[in-house]
């Protein structure tokens, strides 16, 4: 059934802490005060699979095409790699202020890749977007260059731009909204793909085939399946959160009729949940909390992303924050002295990270970590019971982050409902939080329903290699319609 086995230490973080208080290890004297605070960050079952049927109710709204929150975004991938995959691919992957080119060459389950790092300069992020794109092509240009790409045969490109699209090709894609900064003018509502190209055109030096547009989610579940063909979901859980998964056609209503350039209807199509928006539209108001509220309403975006604020790498430090800073006005922690956890910010999710280590490796609950931190962002006169309270409340908003990702996955496998189904999963949030991949792990079991067996596997590179394998199983799919057509065409 499942994947990751990290942590086999783990159980209820508050039993573990009422146990420290009869060894007499440290004084938890507010514990069950805390407790009682903090009950409405702790999800039931219940109300997981609430959230799943709400989601699904969601997803199908948008697969309709009615105004839904989660948007269900046809990708115009319609296969996994199958392992015939060969040859020559260039990808571009452009989603901050690096961007990457990579030469990948496949042979079987074999790959080779190069790549380079370029910047982006904010001048050419603030600029036009004419001199975007022509700083993007004079950076493949060189790169093409050192790698002796420049004469080499067309080579087909996979390009990731994991900014907000709408696609209705799979060479296709206008940009809704530039994020992470970005403002380059013109560039808003254009056919992002039409502008590399005609960037490169300008040169008249570089010739390439961009024959795949993508977002990140969709290179990393193609990024696995290279390995797993059975991987039929891709989530990512880092600075935000997205899903994406294979959908059977005849259930995307919005597409009814879709034949792709080849005159064929495809069984099935990856579909881009941008699941980060579930909840928008009040869905998730049964179980949002006054934290939640709080953070929300001092983000960029108020009232958007609800289900990503709850999740992401973002949010989960500034989540745990609110609550310190509330019990610590409450009189529960730190003395009732609330400024140092006060300022905005001031507790990033690596916090939440370091601070769930010190209580799942410390046997001896020191909390030396949890201690640090704490004492390096002001805080003063700091008890061990502080610092076992503080644990106690990482540990609930990274548990119920993992819980809430736990459901969105959940569902999607009982609506694919394949007997075995590879997730493939990535994100800061899932490499390095000590013990969010074993409480997702857990938890997904326990949502399934019939006898799915299924396993997360960690990918590798999905924006960079991802990219490639998008622009590797286009170009064989093109080749066997193209000659299916032309059999087709001799009888």
């Amino acid at each position: 059934m499942s994947a990751s086995g990290k942590c086999s230490k783990m159980r209820p973080r508050f039993e573990m802490l009422k146990s420290m208080s009869y060894q007499n290890s440290i004084d938890v004297t507010n514990n069950e005060m805390i407790q009682e605070a903090c009950e409405r960050l702790v999800l039931s079952d219940q109300q997981l699979r609430r959230i799943m049927v709400l989601m699904e109710k969601s997803m199908e709204q948008g697969l309709s095409g009615k105004k839904a929150a989660v948007k269900m975004l046809p990708t115009y991938v319609d296969a996994v790699p199958n392992g015939t995959e060969k040859g020559d691919f260039l990808a571009l992957d452009l989603g901050g202020t690096n961007f990457r080119v990579l030469h990948i060459k496949l042979e079987g389950k074999e790959t080779k890749m190069t790549g380079k790092i370029f910047r982006v300069p904010e001048s050419i992020m603030r600029g036009t977007g004419e001199a975007l794109f022509d700083h993007i092509a004079d950076c493949m240009a060189k790169f093409m260059e050192e790698n002796n790409l420049k004469d080499a045969t067309k080579l087909p490109l996979g390009f990731t731009f994991s900014f907000p699209c709408e696609q209705d090709g799979l060479t296709r894609g206008k940009l809704v909204t530039w994020t992470k900064g970005f403002k380059a003018s013109g560039v808003e509502g254009a056919d992002v793909v039409t502008l590399l190209r005609d960037a490169c055109h300008r040169r008249k030096d570089i010739d390439i085939d961009v024959v795949a547009l993508l977002n990140d989610t969709v290179g990393t579940l193609m990024a696995c399946a290279f390995q797993e063909n059975t991987c039929q979901i891709g989530v990512i859980v880092g600075t935000g959160t997205n899903a994406c998964y294979m959908e059977r056609l005849d259930r995307i209503p919005k597409l009814a009729g879709y034949v792709d350039e080849h005159n064929v209807t495809p069984e099935e199509m990856i579909i881009n949940t941008e699941w980060g928006a579930f909840g928008d539209d009040g869905a998730l108001s049964f179980l949002r909390t006054k934290w939640d509220d709080a953070v929300d309403r001092e983000s960029i975006n108020p009232g958007q992303h609800l289900y990503e604020k709850m999740i992401s790498g973002m949010y989960m430090g500034e989540c745990a924050r609110v609550v310190l800073e509330d019990l610590a006005k409450q009189g529960l922690l730190f003395g009732g002295h609330s400024d140092a956890i006060s300022t905005p910010h001031c507790f990033p999710t690596k916090f939440v990270s370091e601070i769930d280590s010190d209580l799942l490796e410390d046997d001896d609950r020191t909390f030396q970590k949890t201690y640090q931190i704490l004492e390096d962002i002001g805080v003063e006169m700091i008890t061990a019971n502080d610092c076992a309270n503080v644990a106690y409340v990482c540990s609930l908003i990274s548990t119920r982050a993992a819980h809430l990702t736990a459901a969105g996955i959940a569902m999607l496998l009982n609506r694919i409902n394949k007997k075995h189904v590879t997730v493939g999963v990535d994100g800061s949030v899932y490499r390095f939080h000590p013990t969010y991949p074993t409480l997702l792990d857990a938890k997904i079991a326990e949502l399934i329903v019939g006898d799915i067996e299924y396993k997360l596997m960690l990918s590798e590179d999905g924006s960079g290699r991802g990219a490639a394998l998008v622009a590797a199983v286009a170009t064989r799919l093109k080749e066997e319609k193209l000659a299916a057509a032309a059999t087709a065409s001799e009888r």
